[in-house]
């Protein structure tokens, strides 16, 4: 997705070169969400990605959307704007005006999961590219709140939040690629490999539907790298 440069010094990281891929870096043990030492990996064909996934059944028992915190501060605690707000300033196509209380006007976006230009920030959902149960689902062992803190508002990575339209986030839901693809089927490469990225980022397992949805997208997807980098918040 085209990223815009935020006023307010939000840095973007592109980690690799060939589309369609992904891409995702570190986040700092004591500070959620914030950039830590460079640690990314060599590209990786997205079959071999997706061959790293741990393969384990879904546990959802216990989950609470609270579990994990969200929206925080974001990346600049006094700019008035909290993790949610600033994600879609990153991903701004025409930058909006911000006014107090961090309100947008103005702006455009282009929603990667319908190919919808969005033209009203109120308009936008910013979904957890892996959502907030599928998480909880794949967490092999139970996080801590800080690590669920830090993956809800993990803006070290463009991959792990992104604004996309409300209508394509609410038909996502809580759903894996088993389960909902976006839309616009130019995006599923990318969207496989992104979901593999973050899922390996976040040491993450896979059921074996999910697995093999995504081996299917692979076939699709000859040229489809994945580069990801560890969070690094225990």
């Amino acid at each position: 997705m085209l990223r815009g440069l935020l006023a307010f010094a939000l840095c973007a990281l592109p980690l690799l070169a060939a589309a369609p891929t992904a891409h995702s870096s570190p986040t700092s043990p004591s500070t959620p969400a914030a950039a830590g030492p460079a640690a990314a990996r060599a590209p990786l064909p997205l079959f071999e990605a997706i061959d790293q996934l741990t393969v384990a059944p879904e546990h959802r028992e216990g989950y609470r959307r609270n579990l994990y915190k969200h929206w925080n501060k974001g990346l600049n605690a006094s700019d008035g704007c909290d993790t949610r707000k600033e994600v879609i300033l990153a991903e701004a196509v025409t930058t909006p005006q911000v006014g107090a209380g961090c309100k947008l006007t103005g702006g455009s976006w282009r929603s990667a999961y319908d190919d919808v230009v969005v033209t009203d920030a109120s308009q936008l959902d910013v979904d957890h590219f892996v959502p907030l149960a599928e998480v909880f689902d794949s967490e092999k062992v139970a996080w801590s709140a800080a690590r669920r803190e830090a993956y809800a508002n993990d803006q070290s990575s463009p991959d792990t939040l992104i604004a996309v339209s409300a209508a394509s986030n609410r038909s996502k839901a809580d759903k894996d690629p088993a389960e909902w693809l976006p839309s616009d089927g130019s995006y599923h490469c990318t969207y496989a490999a992104t979901w593999v990225g973050t899922k390996l980022r976040w040491d993450l397992a896979v059921d074996e539907a999910e697995r093999q949805a995504l081996l299917g997208l692979a076939e699709d997807c000859p040229t489809t790298t994945v580069v990801y980098e560890p969070a690094l918040v225990s």
